[in-house]
């Protein structure tokens, strides 16, 4: 892209940081919909929102890096 200053950036990311970031994703995206079921339990819609919206934001970040490290059958992630 003409014109656009790009961070600069080393590539040197192991595939197994990579594979340890997904790890913690998901274990991430895990509390935080267990975090989304308690509030439900409890009536507590800023909590249930709270929640849904950092899980979904985490499942964007666990999709993105299963398809950087190529797993089968996940599609791009911006598609």
């Amino acid at each position: 892209m003409a014109g656009v200053n790009r961070p600069e950036r080393t590539y040197d990311r192991s595939w197994d940081e990579i594979e340890e970031m997904l790890d913690l994703a998901e274990e991430r995206a895990a509390e935080w919909r267990g975090w989304f079921e308690e509030c439900k339990a409890n009536g507590d819609r800023e909590g249930m929102k709270e929640a849904a919206r950092n899980y979904k934001a985490l499942e964007g970040v666990v999709k993105t890096l299963r398809w950087v490290l190529g797993e089968i059958g996940v599609d791009h992630p911006l598609e």
